[in-house]
């Protein structure tokens, strides 16, 4: 059966679109819906059996947490056991916003939630569909990316459908997301602050507030393995064309170029996914080229991310190229995403 899907356009339908979602949540239902970061694909957090859902529907590992969603900072306490200073001043400053925190797991929170774990990652998205939905529901809603397992994370309405059209009760469909990438996930419960997930929040932004947090990704290739925060495992946000990822010094553009060639010469259907200032670099080759945008505004090209990786999936490409774009700011994050994507499988220009 389809979901039934709901275009909102801040017109007074809205309010009983969001009333029948809230009432869907509650219900144990599943509710696909927009945040600034991704489309998330909510249930009734504290309702062990609707969780349950998300990961059949999904296709989710079960040692993979799911992240809490709040209409509030204040409610906090409802899922945690603590809020230490760290969290304190990182929620004060980038709530709402695409910032989780990890905390120590509040007694009503399902272990399935958490993987079995006694930590629970929480936060307050900025979106005002998500937190209509939440102030509708009246509950704490569980939401990990609106996708297929280890696929690239929606980012419209449309991808949602595309992955979960007959397995979601509800689709609120708000447009495209404004981040495109997941929110940053900060691990709150040790003395030292860690980042265990780079988002849409930068590390340097986060210094800012908190000047001695540290950044400890991992890669984990068992599925099976009970995970830490979501994200984190080695082959996630895959298309399902290969992704062959450069990265390396001042020969890069030479090395992407002559991969292209190479791809194409092979007999390859091949996509470029390029910043505008390599566009050259498919010049006279057969490929199917999309852009990420300008390398100077790399919210632009997180932004377009998903979307690029899903349209390139949809022209049926073999393998799709593409380079390091920098490892500051955003550009940290979006690498994390294509590391993942390529499944750890980096080449290095000379």
């Amino acid at each position: 059966m389809r979901a039934e899907w709901v275009r909102l356009d801040g017109g007074p339908a809205d309010a009983n679109a969001l009333a029948r979602a809230g009432e869907v949540i509650r219900q144990g239902g599943l509710v696909a819906f927009p945040t600034e970061t991704v489309y998330g694909l909510g249930a009734h957090a504290l309702d062990a059996d609707a969780v349950a859902k998300i990961f059949d529907a999904k296709g989710r590992p079960a040692g993979d947490p799911v992240i809490v969603h709040l209409a509030s900072a204040d409610a906090v306490m409802a899922v945690a056991g603590s809020l230490p200073e760290s969290a304190r001043i990182l929620t004060s400053t980038f709530w709402p916003g695409p910032l989780t925190v990890i905390l120590d797991r509040g007694a009503a929170v399902p272990l399935r939630v958490t993987a079995g774990g006694h930590t629970v990652g929480v936060r307050v998205p900025a979106h005002p569909v998500a937190l209509a939905l939440l102030r509708a529901a009246g509950v704490p809603i569980a939401a990990p990316s609106a996708n297929r397992f280890s696929r690239p994370s929606p980012t419209t309405a449309d991808d949602v459908a595309e992955d979960l059209g007959d397995r979601v009760d509800m689709i609120l469909d708000a447009g495209a997301t404004m981040h495109g990438v997941e929110s940053t996930v900060v691990d709150c419960t040790s003395a030292i602050p860690m980042v265990l997930r780079p988002g849409a929040i930068t590390i340097e932004g986060l210094r800012l507030v908190l000047p001695h947090i540290e950044m400890r990704t991992s890669a984990v290739r068992d599925a099976s393995a009970v995970l830490a925060a979501p994200g984190t495992l080695l082959k996630h946000y895959a298309p399902r064309a290969e992704v062959r990822l450069w990265t390396g010094g001042a020969s890069l553009r030479s090395a992407v170029r002559h991969d292209l060639e190479q791809q194409v010469a092979a007999g390859r259907r091949v996509g470029a996914l390029l910043v505008d200032d390599d566009r050259e670099l498919t010049t006279g080759l057969a490929v199917e080229c999309v852009s990420l945008g300008s390398l100077a505004h790399l919210d632009e090209a997180a932004a377009r991310l998903f979307a690029a990786l899903r349209a390139l999936d949809r022209l049926h490409v073999d393998v799709i190229v593409v380079r390091d774009l920098g490892r500051a700011g955003l550009g940290l994050t979006i690498w994390d995403r294509l590391y993942r994507a390529a499944e750890g499988r980096v080449l290095e220009s000379n």
